[in-house]
């Protein structure tokens, strides 16, 4: 397939949920961008992060469980359902005092996002406050914003935004068709009408996927062509490999194979080349060799320091020396 091909949108011609979205790339052009060879993709996705971004500058963003475990929800990867037995001890909303004083250590330690989760098929609105209190706390620390606590409901988003926030986590999680196989308790239309309800509220998106839940490649193909889809595309995908999960469904699930995780952030940085595409979880399992195909394929943001929401990352220490190896700046 040629060039000209390759960089132009085509139309989407696979059944799609209904979604407020722009048509973009088809299921079909982005396979065949995964079936390209290895070295033709990683030199496509190289010159489509060189045309809108620094290459060597890599975002960083912390994260951090504000209220963890007792999940309603069966997403069959999450530790924090309560119908899966992981032996995660479930925690209450976090004090104000306690996130702020987390947000100013990742502030130090070089991070520029402050990102806060929270396990709720959706907020409350009488949890709503307390976390807008966090929004405008981390926020008078310089810092930019991101929450994810499920779906929202109508006016949510709106309140959020008021509050400062600047960023909206939700991810598709994985193609339309193998959704059902991996979540039954909302659907994939519930996500895309939270996502509407982000975007209409003026918050920047956050909205990625998990590979190695056991979906083909044309289900990876899938999830970056519905990310590609929406309107906007997100300004932050972050790409996650799946972390097994003792106790979860996934639990004997095989760490993806890397050609095909790197595969897929090629995809992701080309289909949407204005977007940070993000080396999410999964990275403590990657060697300093396939985290660096990982940010040659285009992958210009991660998660920054020694936890996610329950599973470990990478020290920021190591992060520095293979920053300092391989030339990137964190920013």
């Amino acid at each position: 397939m040629n060039d000209t091909v390759l960089l132009s949108p085509q139309t989407l011609s696979h059944p799609q949920p209904t979604v407020r979205s722009t048509p973009s790339w088809s299921v079909e052009a982005v396979l065949a961008l995964f079936e390209l060879p290895f070295a033709d993709l990683l030199f496509q996705a190289q010159k489509t992060l060189r045309a809108h971004f620094d290459p060597n500058a890599v975002q960083r963003s912390a994260l951090l469980s504000i209220k963890t475990g007792n999940c309603s929800e069966d997403c069959s990867y999450c530790s924090q359902s309560k119908r899966h037995q992981t032996g995660l001890e479930a925690e209450n909303l976090l004090s104000l005092d306690d996130v702020v004083a987390a947000a100013q250590v990742a502030k130090d330690k070089g991070a520029s996002r402050f990102c806060m989760g929270a396990a709720w098929r959706g907020p409350k609105n009488k949890d709503l406050e307390p976390v807008m209190e966090m929004v405008r706390a981390v926020k008078s620390l310089g810092l930019e914003t991101c929450v994810t606590l499920g779906m929202l409901k109508e006016g949510q988003a709106e309140q959020l935004k008021a509050a400062g926030l600047d960023y909206y986590n939700h991810n598709l999680d994985t193609a339309p068709e193998f959704y059902p196989e991996i979540v039954s308790t909302h659907s994939y239309q519930d996500r895309l009408d939270t996502l509407h309800s982000v975007r209409e509220a003026g918050l920047k998106v956050c909205c990625g996927g998990i590979i190695g839940m056991g979906e083909s490649r044309l289900h990876r193909a899938g999830l970056i062509a519905q990310l590609a889809a929406l309107d906007p595309p997100p300004e932050s995908v972050p790409i996650n490999g799946l972390v097994p999960i003792p106790g979860t469904p996934l639990a004997k699930n095989e760490q993806p194979d890397i050609f095909e995780f790197v595969r897929t952030i090629a995809a992701a940085r080309i289909t949407m080349p204005r977007s940070h595409v993000r080396l999410s979880a999964g990275r403590e399992q990657m060697s300093e060799a396939e985290q660096a195909l990982c940010f040659l394929a285009g992958a210009n943001s991660i998660f920054y320091g020694d936890r996610l929401l329950t599973t470990s990352n990478p020290q920021v220490a190591s992060d520095n020396i293979l920053f300092e190896k391989l030339g990137l700046r964190g920013v």
